[in-house]
């Protein structure tokens, strides 16, 4: 009689499942990167722009303005550079606006619920947008004499066209949500009682320049930056000289030098108290405006005011990276100073809002759900305590119209839970993966100086579906059939293409190769139930 083998109890068992990709968790926008990303290597350009819709009203404008904290996170940077994720929403959002492709308004009811936004800008009209998807009436009172906020005055045209601009706040206004322009709310709570409205949003931008004590004798010509960039926007050149200096280190200092030059400056100069590595403006900021001729004085503080004549003093850091003064001081002739040294948010007319509280900066606080201390009246972008980009005010809109329809049905919004993130540790890249991004075109320096045109070009058809496949797919299946090809048990199942694979289990010894082989991390070992 033969003995009986002896086959090893299996104590654990591979399970497919989907982590979070680093790009999705850094969108401020909560957009699905990775989807769309996907849809857009295979040629299905229009289905990735509406996944972007589906958080995102202006992706033509983020691929643009969008700081890209996604790519900041990128593991492909580990291979060698990151994707060019604005590039790729850039070119979604482009051919949408020139094939005309329409806003993808799910089936739903209209509630008959009246919401009032307060501001025009990226967290209103996001807030707008997705409360008009919702089934809601969707009304925006803005001070302004056309919608965008600071993306129309605070943004230069070199930077973001405004027929693209335009464009794409047309489409909201499109799918019925009303724009009331030149309108300044003076009385929250009346507006919103005469409108009848169900619940309000305030969503006012950061347009009122923060002031600093500077002795001055006589001063010369003097702007804050935001009046200067508005007044180049209406149609006006101011008269700045031959030497402009600007008073800050953050990217309005940057566009407000840009500016400068383009209006014929022949020198501008930045003048920032910390140094560039401690600067608020984000590098590739600062690299556009060095490459255009801006100067940068680092370490260096306005200290006395004299007409055209400035008394400058020498900064050091100290060990936590904070400026200290020297006693070393330079004298510094330019005829203007634009003041560039942040914004502010105009809340003056909210302080008898019943129940609002506010922090020392005027800023709104709103609880987890972004409402206010006022039943019904929410708050997001600028309002509140957070980072002021478009891209997170874009997500506040969106963030607040998920409470807000919750408020006005009677019900409660539950965000669903979050996966683990698909971190670079966790992938298994054995595939030469070797491909250089592809760069995005720039107009000659000589010409920037000269015009306002567009500095950054798109990618073509080509390019962009390029960029889109250089995507790793981290955490997120892709058929790569390496789990198929190296089980030795043949218990991985292929289920047809866009189904991915299952386990049988029968057939598996729980040998781990299939989780150790998968390249994005979509495969863990998890315990033998009962083991």
């Amino acid at each position: 009689m033969s003995p009986s083998i002896s086959v090893p109890q299996r104590l654990e068992r591979p399970v497919y499942l989907d982590r979070l990709p680093p790009c999705n968790h850094g969108c401020p926008a909560g957009e699905n990167i990775q989807l769309w990303l996907d849809f857009s290597q295979d040629g299905r350009y229009r289905e990735a722009w509406e996944v972007i819709m589906q958080d995102n009203p202006m992706p033509a404008v983020h691929g643009r303005s969008c700081y890209h904290p996604c790519e900041d996170v990128c593991n492909r940077v580990d291979v060698d550079r990151t994707v060019s994720i604005h590039a790729v929403e850039r070119y979604l959002g482009d051919q949408a606006l020139k094939e005309g492709w329409p806003v993808p308004i799910p089936p739903v009811d209209m509630s008959g619920k009246r919401v009032l936004v307060i501001g025009g800008g990226p967290s209103g009209l996001s807030a707008a947008y997705h409360l008009r998807r919702a089934g809601h009436d969707v009304t925006i009172h803005d001070a302004g004499p056309m919608a965008g906020g600071m993306m129309h005055f605070g943004i230069p045209k070199y930077r973001l066209p405004r027929d693209v601009l335009d464009a794409e706040i047309d489409r909201i206004r499109d799918m019925g949500v009303e724009i009331v322009l030149n309108h300044k709310v003076e009385d929250v709570v009346a507006e919103l009682e005469a409108g009848g409205f169900d619940a309000g949003f305030l969503a006012i931008g950061a347009h009122l320049s923060r002031r600093v004590d500077i002795p001055a004798r006589d001063a010369g010509r003097m702007y804050d930056a935001i009046s200067f960039l508005r007044d180049v926007e209406d149609g006006e050149e101011p008269k700045i000289g031959r030497r402009v200096a600007i008073y800050g280190g953050g990217n309005t200092a940057m566009d407000a030098a840009r500016t400068a030059k383009r209006l014929g400056a022949d020198e501008a100069l930045i003048i920032y108290r910390r140094d560039r590595e401690h600067m608020p403006a984000h590098d590739f900021e600062a690299v556009e405006a060095l490459d255009e001729g801006v100067e940068m004085h680092w370490l260096r503080t306005i200290r006395q005011i004299d007409e055209s004549m400035f008394k400058v003093e020498v900064m050091e850091l100290d060990e936590a990276g904070y400026p200290q003064p020297t006693g070393r001081f330079e004298q510094l002739e330019v005829d203007t100073l634009i003041m560039a040294l942040g914004q502010d948010v105009d809340t003056d007319f909210l302080q008898t809002v019943p129940g609002l509280e506010f922090k020392k900066d005027g800023t709104v606080l709103v609880g987890p759900d972004m409402m206010t201390g006022y039943p019904g009246l929410f708050a997001g972008g600028d309002m509140v305590p957070s980072e002021r980009t478009i891209t997170v005010a874009v997500g506040h809109g969106k963030k607040a119209s998920r409470y807000i329809d919750a408020y006005l049905k009677g019900t409660s919004y539950i965000p669903a839970p979050k996966h683990e993130i698909a971190t670079s540790e966790l992938l298994n890249l054995w595939y030469d993966t070797d491909a250089a991004q592809r760069e995005q075109a720039h107009i000659p320096v000589g010409q920037r100086q000269t015009t306002f045109d567009e500095v950054i070009g798109g990618l073509d058809e080509e390019s962009a579906r390029y960029e889109a496949q250089r995507c790793l797919s981290c955490g997120n299946c892709f058929e790569c059939d390496a789990c198929l090809g190296c089980c030795p048990d043949d218990a991985v199942i292929k289920l047809g293409v866009g189904k991915r694979y299952r386990f049988d289990y029968d057939l598996c010894t729980g040998c781990r190769i299939c989780a150790e082989q998968c390249p994005c991390a979509a495969i863990e070992m998890v315990a033998e139930p009962n083991a």
